[in-house]
């Protein structure tokens, strides 16, 4: 009887799956299950180049659709699975289908942090998850002239700039004093409000978003401190959950996400987790993390897979996240959790630094803005839990690579 493998959605994550288990020669059945009307796709363009129309749909693929008729893949998309059986080994969908697996991989993802707040369902409401979302979005920007954005973070800044760069009007509220606030230092912050600010973006900060106002659709944004903002659409990006219910549901641990070891496994042998989704042990940071991250996505998928197919592989490698912001790459290597001391690295004036984040004398993450070599080799030095001196570290006559003895 030929073995059979499900995969649990059908995202970035479960694109690699497949991928990887047809790099690895399984011999076996491949069933992959998402609740989209779309095979396997990248998200990270959805808010950048795909946003602004320089990204076709067809190039947000992971795999060229022709990929998955070969005859040992099976999808099933628009598809939900509502039950895992562990005792049966077997997912029940919302069809009504009962289908059995050898192995089962979730790669369940995570989904949109809704605002739970007057107005939240009018029209002109957006969030940013899907083709789906971003095809809402387009519409708006081209009929349209004031765009409010909720929320300071990565997705909320990217879909700033895309649709300033239109030349429609736009302000971003958020609750911090700073944007990005819970991933770069206030330098990085600062460098970023003033390039948003040039370029015409109104930003409210230290203020939440009290209500959405309008009949049936939005014209305002109300905020917790009574300014009236005119919105013709609204896009929220306030952070995203993981989706681990139906894990938690079969009895499978979950701790701010599905917890995994360092083979992608979770508490049931026969069960295997990837992305978003999960939580799993970091030897470099020693604590377990849940990421939300494209390539810890990736390469637990690769893990998962190798593991499944008998080569051996413990996951644990340095973070990594970018975002694209008009003509600025930030780049993120590690994370700066628990820092005490900050080396900057570089002229921000110069459009082109570094932000270098020590714990205990350790290198623990980098944010590296237009300067992707020092994001490159800083993850070395992370990787190798490098104790650096910080005037050392701040020397750019000195190429990171060499401290790395």
């Amino acid at each position: 009887m030929t073995e059979r493998i499900v995969i649990a959605g059908a995202g970035h994550a479960a694109g690699q799956l497949v991928g990887s288990l047809k790099q690895q020669a399984y011999a076996g059945e491949i069933i992959l299950i998402g609740d989209e009307a779309y095979l396997p796709y990248q998200r990270p363009p959805l808010s950048k180049k795909f946003l602004s129309g320089d990204l076709s749909a067809e190039r947000l693929y992971v795999k060229p659709h022709d990929f998955y008729e070969d005859p040992q893949i099976r999808t099933c998309l628009e598809t939900r699975i509502v039950r895992i059986d562990r005792s049966a080994k077997t997912i029940k969908t919302d069809d009504g289908n009962s289908i059995p697996y050898d192995k089962l991989i979730l790669a369940l993802g995570s989904r949109v942090r809704r605002l739970p707040i007057d107005g939240a369902d009018l029209e002109g409401v957006h969030y940013l998850r899907s083709i789906a979302d971003v095809e809402g979005i387009r519409e708006e920007m081209r009929s349209r002239n004031n765009a409010v954005i909720i929320g300071a973070g990565y997705i909320g800044l990217e879909v700033a700039a895309v649709i300033r760069q239109l030349g429609l009007d736009v302000t971003v509220i958020e609750m911090a004093d700073r944007v990005m606030s819970r991933v770069v230092s206030p330098e990085v912050s600062d460098f970023y409000q003033t390039e948003h600010s040039t370029r015409g973006v109104k930003l409210r900060l230290s203020t939440g978003t009290k209500a959405l106002v309008g009949d049936v659709r939005v014209n305002a944004v109300e905020t917790v401190d009574g300014e009236l903002i005119p919105a013709d659409f609204v896009v929220i990006g306030v952070g995203i959950l993981p989706n681990t219910e139906l894990a938690s549901d079969a009895g499978i641990t979950v701790e701010d996400g599905i917890v995994v070891d360092d083979r992608c496994q979770t508490n049931d042998p026969d069960i295997y987790a990837v992305g978003d989704c999960t939580s799993h042990p970091n030897s470099i940071y020693g604590r377990r993390l849940r990421l939300e991250s494209v390539h810890n996505a990736l390469e637990q998928a690769k893990t998962a897979v190798n593991n499944i197919c008998g080569n051996e592989t413990h996951y644990s490698q340095v973070p990594w996240f970018w975002s694209d912001q008009y003509d600025l790459k930030l780049q993120i290597a590690g994370l700066s959790t628990g820092y005490d001391e900050v080396v900057i690295r570089g002229d921000p004036a110069d459009r082109s630094f570094a932000c270098l984040y020590l714990k205990d004398g350790r290198l623990i993450a980098t944010d590296a803005v237009n300067s992707p070599r020092e994001f490159v080799q800083s993850k070395a030095l992370i990787a190798a839990r490098a104790r650096i001196d910080s005037n050392t570290l701040a020397n750019t006559d000195l190429q990171l690579k060499d401290m790395l003895l």
